[in-house]
């Protein structure tokens, strides 16, 4: 079989209207190729902004630290008492969120604490819906926590009870040091209270979804509690 004969990478050769000899490339070819060039550096300087900002957050590390709330004894195990602690600094208001605290009942709470949290003495709810992120509100006469914009309901232990919450109200870590309750980073649970890394709203824990929704790399549940 013949051998086909290579096209000549010369535009003379090739009989391109308009070409001078040693001509490689053609004028509209190279225009073409600026104008490409230059709206990809245009949207590249529009899409870059735009995409650290949007991802940025993941990789940002955010500080976990403790809060006092209360003296112990002012927690009772039948019901909760909301305290406002601060989740964000230098927002004012903005950055703070109530969260309801009662003592663990060993009647009610029959979750076995993990290892390394064994001296967990109360359980602490984040008062964030599991659906979109609006504030649920603990309502003494139902022992229920009910979110007023889109209808979840969560019982008295922050279970999802009905609506569309995918999984439990989140948690606070809490210890007691120097005579006070405090309390510490948020952890995500599942509908068997298993602790995870703070997932977002409408991410869901059980079966498959635990592995749909990873955590994000710089904010990572507590091997144990902190002895400082």
């Amino acid at each position: 079989m013949p051998k086909k004969q290579a096209k000549s990478k010369y535009t003379a050769d090739r009989g391109i209207p308009g070409a001078f000899e040693g001509e490689t490339v053609t004028r509209r070819r190279l225009m073409t190729g600026a104008v490409h060039t230059t709206g990809a550096i245009a949207a590249s300087a529009f899409l870059l902004p735009a995409l650290g900002f949007a991802i940025g957050p993941i990789f940002e590390k955010h500080e976990q630290r403790w809060q006092p709330v209360g003296r112990p004894d002012e927690f009772p195990n039948d019901n909760y008492v909301p305290k406002v602690i601060t989740i964000s600094d230098g927002i004012g208001e903005t950055g703070k969120s109530t969260v309801y605290i009662r003592k663990r009942n060993p009647a009610l709470d029959t979750d076995k604490l993990p290892k390394g949290f064994e001296g967990e003495q109360f359980v602490a709810i984040s008062s964030r819906c599991m659906h979109l992120g609006c504030p649920v509100r603990y309502t003494d006469a139902a022992q229920r926590f009910i979110c007023p914009c889109h209808g979840g309901v969560y019982d008295f232990q922050g279970k999802v009870s009905g609506g569309p919450p995918v999984r439990p109200l989140d948690r606070f870590y809490n210890r007691v040091r120097n005579g006070q309750l405090e309390i510490g980073p948020r952890f995500s649970v599942n509908s068997q209270l298993r602790r995870f890394s703070p997932r977002d709203p409408g991410e869901p824990l059980d079966g498959i979804g635990q592995y749909l929704y990873p955590s994000r790399p710089s904010i990572r549940k507590l091997d144990k509690l902190p002895t400082e």
